[in-house]
């Protein structure tokens, strides 16, 4: 039987803040990309279908009792790693890296599914435990064994960017999980000490972007190039920004990758940073609502699965802007709900599902 409880308490907080920030995205894509000629349509005519999309995905992930999902984890997670394995083998191949699997009207991106397939998983197995001291290291190797799999796997492929995502969403639901602080200080070393030992581990590329990122200057017209036009166009957008499509580095195609992992960059230009400010409030806004359905969630599952959702998020806005500005290497880690890119579209909207879910569904014990 249908509970009109449900719809007294969809979260239309959750759904404007989305609808304002991807109304953005398509006026931003709009402006970097109203000179291009695109087969297919005009990029923000896709990134409009991909948002109908998702938004159709978002409802349907709603509508069903997310308790039900916790039973389904590990057919999840075998799922996605078998999908995984499959790329490697037989997976489409584009500039240099196997990450896509060819189903003729779309390329699906399994990488993807695992962030979401994580937190499932990580919800399920924290939702079920709960340590008033905190984790140990005895309570997290099988998480660890579990999380290291997809890990090494979409490493491989090669996919560093979301790779690491993976790692910052497992440690935000841990930090929120509790830890013990002997476990807290021996995780630490630990990834200070992959983080020193995987210099050697990285692809030629890999490394030159670390090498760029530290110094861009050493190479401006090669690997330096997009973060130095990047700067130029964040930089040059002063406090008002130059006006809609008026930005030079956009419009004159200095700045390569406008409408993906530099959508940002187009719109500090064209909107300064009054427009940046406001873009990045609502994005703060975003975050800390999702944190508050978190906490107003009817059980620990649904309480880390919201959890798991703002990290994915959260992370990605984090890395992005930092890649942009120059203070971390470039990863190809999209802008969510604002760069163009259907799967990273797909993927976002099943999380604010999933958010959504948990939230009409606080009144339920």
């Amino acid at each position: 039987m249908f509970d009109r409880r449900l719809v007294l308490n969809f979260d239309w907080v959750l759904l404007l803040s989305v609808l304002l920030l991807v109304s953005a995205g398509i006026i931003n894509l709009y402006s970097a990309t109203a000179n291009w000629a695109t087969p297919g349509g005009a990029f923000y005519l896709k990134q409009i279908f991909w948002f109908s999309g998702g938004l159709g995905l978002m409802l349907l992930t709603s509508a069903f009792d997310y308790r039900h999902l916790e039973h389904y984890a590990l057919h999840a997670y075998f799922l996605t790693i078998g999908l995984l394995l499959y790329v490697l083998l037989f997976g489409k191949t584009s500039m240099g890296a196997t990450r896509w699997i060819h189903l003729g009207f779309f390329n699906l991106q399994p990488s993807e599914l695992a962030k979401l397939v994580i937190i499932l998983l990580l919800a399920r197995i924290f939702g079920r435990t709960a340590k008033t001291l905190g984790y140990g290291l005895n309570d997290l190797w099988a998480p660890a064994v579990l999380l290291l799999i997809p890990f090494a796997l979409i490493l491989r492929q090669p996919d560093l960017g979301t790779a690491l995502l993976l790692l910052f969403i497992a440690g935000s639901m841990l930090f929120f999980a509790g830890l013990q602080r002997q476990t807290f200080l021996t995780l630490v070393a630990a990834g200070l000490l992959a983080l020193g030992g995987g210099w050697f581990m990285l692809h030629d590329y890999q490394r030159e972007r670390v090498l760029t990122f530290l110094d861009p200057e050493a190479d401006p017209l090669g690997s330096g190039y997009h973060i130095i036009q990047s700067k130029i166009a964040v930089g040059s957008g002063g406090f008002w920004g130059k006006g809609f499509m008026q930005g030079t580095q956009s419009q004159l195609s200095f700045l390569p990758e406008r409408h993906t992992d530099f959508a940002f960059s187009v719109f500090a230009e064209e909107w300064g940073f009054s427009g940046s400010f406001l873009l990045l409030l609502t994005y703060l806004f975003l975050v800390v609502w999702g944190i508050y359905i978190a906490r107003r969630a009817a059980d620990r599952f649904g309480m880390f699965l919201a959890i798991g959702a703002v990290a994915m998020i959260f992370w990605h806005i984090i890395i992005n802007l930092a890649m942009v500005i120059g203070l971390l290497p470039v990863v190809g880690v999209p802008l969510p709900l604002f760069s163009y890119g259907g799967t990273s579209m797909i993927t976002t909207m099943i999380a604010i599902g999933l958010l959504m879910n948990v939230s009409m569904r606080r009144f339920m014990f």
